[in-house]
């Protein structure tokens, strides 16, 4: 029996995709969508995900059975497959902290408590960049840590004061503007 190669078929070396990589970029897409389902609620809120995925991934998360939770993160592949993948890879890579800007904004937090643990006046620039700051709280943040650290103490007020920095200069989906590196 013989049998006929049908004339409209694409020639092997199409730049399609096979099936073997579809079925991985599927698995992959699966794989990003679990490690989603690691994040807290805020964090996923915080990432700008789109909604139907934002609330499969937040039903996950109310899931306890094995095979529910299985079945409901192959819907989360499917809903990621209509999306573009690699803005959801950044947003991941910045809650983990693992994007360059990310580390970068860290290491100006590190030097800005820094600066103010050497120097009261920087809570003046704080003031000038963020006048929501509670600046009296700031203050004896900084006292309590210069304290701790005279005496050898667990630096609690330390973490605390990185902490409060940290939550003034958080990025917020309205706020696009480059920081100063040491203004």
């Amino acid at each position: 029996m013989h049998f006929n190669k049908r004339q409209d078929a694409p020639p092997p070396d199409s730049a399609r995709p096979s099936k073997t990589q579809r079925k991985q970029a599927m698995h992959d897409l699966q794989a990003l969508g679990e490690e989603l389902t690691r994040l807290s609620r805020d964090q996923l809120q915080r990432m700008g995900l789109d909604e139907d995925l934002l609330a499969a991934l937040l039903e996950y998360q109310r899931i306890g059975k094995f095979e529910a939770r299985r079945r409901q993160l192959q819907y989360i592949g499917k809903l990621m497959r209509g999306l573009a993948a690699e803005p959801i890879r950044a947003a991941l890579a910045d809650v983990r902290g693992d994007s360059a800007a990310e580390v970068a904004r860290l290491h100006r937090l590190e030097r800005w408590r820094a600066r103010l643990l050497e120097d009261e006046t920087v809570l003046q620039d704080i003031a000038a960049q963020h006048p929501q700051a509670d600046l009296t709280h700031l203050r004896q943040l900084r006292r309590a840590a210069l304290r701790e650290q005279a005496e050898n103490k667990p630096p609690r007020n330390f973490r605390e004061l990185f902490r409060v920095l940290k939550a003034l200069d958080s990025p917020t989906p309205s706020t696009t503007k480059a920081h100063d590196d040491d203004a």
